[in-house]
């Protein structure tokens, strides 16, 4: 008992001293300049770091036996670290020899901002676990996790060193829920307004927000402090898992699979860009990042000032080719790329045994379930005839200035972006009519469910075709590839059409009123490209007004987090009715 107190204060005490030490890291990035950080800071580093590695050394010496695997080495990692930067001169005047030269390289702010850094969202990830004891609506957890987020990144936008002249709190309020929402409206230019570091925390909030703040905390809580059967119920949902056993591994797939696909993008990037472009290698290493984690998250921020379509990489078809299929892989979702990799690896796995006469060849059946069939069904559909439409109706206008394998690509690539990707390559004001409303169609449409991307989803416009399909032929259900889609399915698909038309409409209702100023085509292009966090815009999102901003920053809230979750966040649910009242038909139409 004393033992488990023990421990119990040592964990607070960290937890407490990773914050302090996490809020002067802020203090010390966003508001200091110059030599004055050196002189003014490192005692208080010292300090702290002095206070962890006691307080870490204690909790491995006396409860070396209660730790996870993982946990033991991370914490063992982070005193030797703090350990080899305290004592980093006295280590180096006594090894002389070439084979610890390493060791000066740790003698780096930077390297004791990681590790601090690593520290506090350890202790605060094992901490929020504790959240999930209480009875908290678990869809109004998810919604909080979001706003939560959006408010931070909006104090870390607000800090001086974050912009280069300042910034109103409802730009940094609505720059920040562009980021966390993954939509790339922006209302000041990325490129010029803000620093490198600014432009960090704009990165960081992307891909926390792409992801989910679940993901990255309830990932960390697992690892070191391990998930009861309550945890596992409550992420179940979030994690897309069919097994209750799988929760851990889906959440690890998921960062795994993100993070793998944003370094190969970041590769591929690279070597399309021209040197000449950039001033250093680690500039273009930079642009390389930012752009892949900005496309896989369907986020749509650049730091070029005019995007894609801007006049050094305007016909720079490779490099929006490979953000085309970023997008797309970000597009349709977690579910579906694990759905095709245990297709892959149980063919793959069995073809390879039966070549070797191991095993028999077994044929598995239905490893690409419906859902997948579905998404990918839809999403061809929608890539071949948004090209299609695209190049036909842009031929002679805003495809001119390209060549004939310029219009394809650049077709390709608008009918990507407008499904929530907000990269834009040619001048979107000066598209006619007919393509306008194209865009307004594939923006309501979004992206499939899972994903980083926004919108109504792929499933929910394929289930309400299908039943009007299905109604016309007079079928008394939905069936698809030899399935019947329940009837929930079809309620909830038609609830979402129903909810989003009548956000855009209210939404646009009150732009209206206060946008008194602008054309009705920019301010609904603007409300769809809020709603499905696309961030495409016809370039009027920096001269709305103060209510203006706010409504399109609802609506960029309501499009990532979704109107039905949002919905039964606020309203208490009702427990299964356990009785039915006489069907009787209303007139309809």
């Amino acid at each position: 008992m004393l033992l488990n107190n023990t421990l119990f204060i040592i964990n607070r005490f960290l937890f407490l001293i990773s914050f302090i030490a996490f809020c002067t890291i802020i203090y010390d990035i966003g508001f200091l300049y110059g030599t004055c950080r050196e002189s003014l800071m490192t005692p208080y580093y010292i300090f702290i770091i002095k206070i962890v590695a006691g307080l870490t050394f204690l909790r491995i010496l006396f409860f070396f036996k209660k730790y996870r695997r993982f946990s033991l080495f991370i914490d063992f990692f982070v005193l030797l670290v703090l350990l080899l930067y305290v004592f980093n001169d006295q280590l180096l005047h006594l090894l002389h020899s070439q084979y610890f030269f390493w060791i000066s390289y740790l003698h780096n702010k930077f390297v004791i901002f990681f590790v601090l850094s690593l520290l506090f969202v350890i202790e605060i990830s094992k901490s929020s676990f504790h959240l999930l004891k209480l009875k908290f609506n678990p869809f109004a957890l998810f919604a909080g996790s979001f706003l939560f987020i959006i408010f931070i990144g909006t104090g870390l936008l607000l800090l001086p060193n974050s912009t280069t002249n300042g910034i109103r709190f409802i730009d940094a309020f609505f720059t920040s829920t562009s980021a966390v929402c993954v939509t790339g409206l922006t209302v000041v230019d990325t490129a010029s307004q803000f620093t490198p570091i600014g432009k960090g925390i704009i990165l960081t909030l992307i891909q926390i927000g792409g992801l989910g703040v679940m993901t990255f905390t309830s990932l960390f809580g697992f690892l070191f402090k391990g998930g009861s059967f309550q945890n596992h119920i409550f992420l179940k949902d979030f994690s897309n898992s069919d097994k209750l056993s799988e929760v851990f591994k889906s959440l690890l797939k998921i960062i795994i699979v993100t993070f793998s696909i944003e370094i190969i993008g970041s590769i591929f990037i690279y070597y399309s860009l021209h040197n000449d472009l950039f001033y250093s290698n680690f500039e273009k290493i930079k642009f390389s990042v930012f752009h892949s984690v900005s496309a896989f998250c369907n986020a749509g921020f650049s730091t070029m000032t005019n995007s894609l379509y801007d006049a050094s990489v305007r016909y720079n078809y490779s490099l929006q080719g490979i953000i085309g299929f970023l997008i797309i892989f970000g597009g349709i979702g977690f579910p579906i790329i694990f759905n095709f990799y245990n297709y892959v690896k149980v063919n793959t796995k069995n073809r390879i045994l039966h070549i070797f006469k191991i095993k028999q060849f077994e044929s598995v059946p239905r490893l690409i379930n419906i859902n997948t069939k579905i998404v990918m069904l839809t999403t061809i559909i929608l890539l071949c005839a948004g090209t299609i439409l695209f190049f036909i109706l842009e031929y002679n206008n805003t495809l001119k200035e390209h060549n004939f394998t310029g219009k394809i690509i650049v077709s390709f690539f608008n009918s990507i972006t407008p499904r929530t990707a907000g990269f834009n390559n040619v001048d979107i004001s000066q598209f006619l009519y007919p393509t306008f409303m194209l865009f307004l169609l594939l923006m309501w449409i979004g992206g499939s469910p899972g994903s980083t991307a926004g919108g109504i989803k792929t499933t929910t416009f394929a289930v309400a075709v299908m039943n009007v399909l299905s109604l016309v032929r007079g079928k008394d259900r939905v069936e698809c590839y030899k399935r019947e889609i329940s009837n929930d399915s079809i309620r909830r698909a038609f609830s979402v059409i129903f909810v989003s038309i009548l956000v855009l409409g209210i939404s646009i209702f009150l732009l209206t009123i206060f946008e008194k100023d602008k054309n009705l085509s920019a301010l609904v292009f603007e409300s769809f490209s809020a709603f499905g966090t696309v961030g495409l815009s016809m370039g009027i999102t920096p001269d709305l007004s103060d209510a203006g901003k706010i409504i399109i920053t609802f609506l960029m809230f309501f499009g990532r987090v979704g109107m039905i979750i949002l919905i039964m966040a606020l309203i208490s649910r009702v427990s299964t009715l356990k009785y039915r009242y006489p069907t009787e038909g209303i007139s309809i139409n």
